[in-house]
């Protein structure tokens, strides 16, 4: 299949990059140069792309591409490339879902855990010799006991994320863009419904125009005081600047974030706080699964290629092509 010529728009895991140097030629978009000039020459040559969220792949860059096939993304959100110009165009857009969907839901628990337990700051509290010099870490004002989460999207994830919540104990309820059917959770029709009704809010949402800051100042005023925000989905989900003025004038509880608006960027109010747990974007990021996602990415181009069709083609662009 050495005959395929293969665009890679950023940095790529090594088992991505060895698999794809020996099965196609394959150009490095990132070590260009002139960018335009690059593009000119290889652009119309080649037939698929593999991409990540550190690039935005868009119509602009797709546009050069005009014999291109398939984008394959690694990650399950795929924000970052413009899948509606590219369902438009013919070219078919796949994701890595359900091979990180265990991991992801993993550490949506553990911060859940270290934001209402106040695990992190009590580390904090020991290792500066707090416990020996000022006694036991005080008792913390909340707990999962009895409490409800509402699930923002209830999805592969979301689903998994539920699963481990009832078996902690947790009533569970969820909002999305309808009702689905055979799902045994509460649907509230309104994301400030489902907030005021819960003590824990989750956000597994994907990125996008659609998603953009939907937690703002009224849904978390909705949460209320005692209640906690924990985002494992993604970062402009939230709207920052109202989290931290509801974190700093007490409107919410806490909250734990792995995601942010503005990646690596972390707006330091967050991190002033005792009372917010923040983790850098880990949710998947194990070598097992990483490996995996990778896998799929290569596996998902190399079946394209060989005219069997993409694996794990997104929403917006359906395989075989809706006519």
């Amino acid at each position: 299949m050495k005959e395929f010529e293969v665009l890679v728009t950023g940095r790529m895991m090594p088992l991505v990059m060895e698999q794809l140097e020996s099965r196609f030629t394959l150009h490095k978009l990132q070590e260009a140069a002139d960018r335009d000039a690059f593009l000119a020459e290889v652009g119309p040559r080649i037939k698929a792309v593999a991409t990540g969220g550190h690039v935005r792949t868009d119509g602009a860059l797709l546009s050069r591409l005009p014999n291109v096939g398939i984008v394959a993304n690694f990650g399950v959100g795929y924000d970052s490339v413009d899948a509606g110009w590219a369902g438009q165009h013919g070219v078919v857009v796949t994701n890595t879902p359900d091979v990180l969907t265990e991991e992801v839901a993993d550490t949506c628990l553990g911060l859940l855990l270290m934001t209402v337990r106040e695990l992190s700051a009590s580390e904090r509290y020991l290792r500066a010799g707090r416990w020996e010099k000022d006694g036991p870490y005080p008792l913390t004002h909340n707990t999962l006991r009895g409490k409800t989460v509402g699930i923002l999207a209830l999805g592969r994830i979301g689903k998994a994320i539920a699963t481990r919540c009832e078996a902690f104990g947790l009533t569970v309820v969820y909002h999305g863009r309808s009702e689905q059917k055979g799902v045994p959770y509460r649907y509230y029709p309104t994301l400030v419904g489902m907030a005021q009704a819960s003590d824990i809010l989750i956000s597994v949402a994907p990125g996008g125009q659609d998603t953009f800051h939907i937690i703002d100042a009224e849904v978390l005023r909705a949460l209320g005081p005692k209640g906690v925000l924990i985002n494992i989905g993604r970062g402009t989900v939230v709207d920052e600047g109202a989290l931290i003025n509801a974190l700093q004038n007490k409107v919410i509880a806490g909250a734990g974030l792995d995601v942010f608006e503005k990646e690596p960027h972390v707006p330091p109010e967050l991190i002033a706080m005792d009372h917010v747990v923040l983790l850098p974007h880990v949710g998947s990021a194990s070598h097992h699964t990483r490996n995996l996602m990778g896998q799929l990415v290569v596996d998902n181009i190399v079946s394209f290629l060989s005219g069997k069709g993409p694996i794990t083609p997104v929403a917006e662009t359906p395989w075989p092509p809706k006519r």
